[in-house]
């Protein structure tokens, strides 16, 4: 017999700063994090795309077409060097926090594979008993994205969704979200949460996961970073794709929307902050009586989608 879903939830999204390029760093202060959230009520707390070990916004690591430099190669070296095999010690680290709050956690990474030297950006959900639910690899980096990590190829890593007390659970990092049919592989699992991890703090971003809410009829979080260009490792500094750019590099934007497409928390910007919210879930089924995009409101006779898993 199915257990009745939860009605309420006490969220926490973390608009965090990364200590660029220093993964031990970042995990300390995530796990911090992650226990001031939970001491908090939270139980579900949810982070940007790849903050550990940072969005290595602006770097090009030395790529023109046709050619390489050596130095950018060594930047690369650091960045791989501070990335997380999943499973793995880092990974244990971030089960136990999640155990000590009694809290989902998902949190994006920069993840590298164990078979070989790739590079992916991944999101992970782990349970309130530490155990890691989930893993969600980019399916396509966006633009100069691929000069760092790879399409996911492992089936495994499309769209999982996490079963909650509160129902299904789903991610999209970043502009993964602009890709239709992605969202309707998550649609069609009939998620309650959808989780939209990113590094993206355009006003344009607002308009589109504030869509994704109407269209879904989910609660959408929207976990951005905040960073400055004095965050940067002094050798980076020195460089002039980086002196180049403004001194805050993102200035987040994070915020919840409710199913109706509505702010349940208006979007926080220029610090970082752990914005909490306590959501009602009879809101999703309430929000679809007009429109359920998979169900009532679907075509199956006209229009069918294929997912590759």
């Amino acid at each position: 017999m199915m257990k009745p879903l939860q009605k309420t939830l006490r969220a926490a999204i973390v608009q965090a700063a990364p200590l660029l390029f220093d993964k031990e760093g970042t995990l300390d202060n995530v796990c911090r994090q992650i226990g001031e959230a939970g001491r908090n009520g939270a139980r579900l707390i949810v982070f940007p795309e790849s903050l550990i070990p940072c969005y290595p916004y602006g770097l090009t690591f030395g790529f023109t077409v046709g050619s390489r430099s050596e130095a950018g190669r060594r930047d690369w070296k650091t960045y791989y060097d501070n990335a997380l095999a999943v499973p793995g010690n880092d990974t244990r680290r971030i089960g136990d926090a999640a155990k000590e709050a009694d809290a989902y956690v998902s949190i994006g990474i920069t993840e590298r594979d164990r078979a070989n030297a790739s590079l992916y950006c991944t999101n992970l959900i782990f349970g309130p008993d530490g155990t890691l639910l989930a893993k969600h690899r980019k399916i396509k980096p966006t633009g100069a994205e691929r000069y760092i990590w790879a399409d996911s190829h492992d089936k495994a890593t499309y769209f999982p969704v996490t079963d909650t007390p509160w129902g299904p659970m789903g991610t999209l990092i970043c502009w993964e979200n602009y890709m239709p049919l992605a969202r309707v592989a998550l649609y069609d699992k009939g998620i309650s949460i959808y989780l939209a991890p990113n590094t993206n703090d355009n006003p344009e971003w607002q308009d589109t996961i504030r869509h994704i809410a109407i269209e879904s009829h989910c609660y959408v979080f929207n976990a951005d970073q905040y960073f400055t260009k004095a965050m940067y490792p002094a050798t980076l500094l020195e460089t002039a794709e980086i002196a180049a750019l403004n001194d805050t590099v993102c200035r987040g934007g994070s915020c919840i929307i409710d199913p109706y497409g509505h702010y349940v928390t208006e979007p926080v910007w220029d610090r970082e902050a752990i914005i909490y919210a306590d959501l009602d879930f009879d809101k999703v089924p309430m929000s679809r009586m007009e429109f359920d995009g998979s169900g009532h409101y679907s075509r199956p006779d006209i229009l069918e989608l294929i997912v590759h898993e």
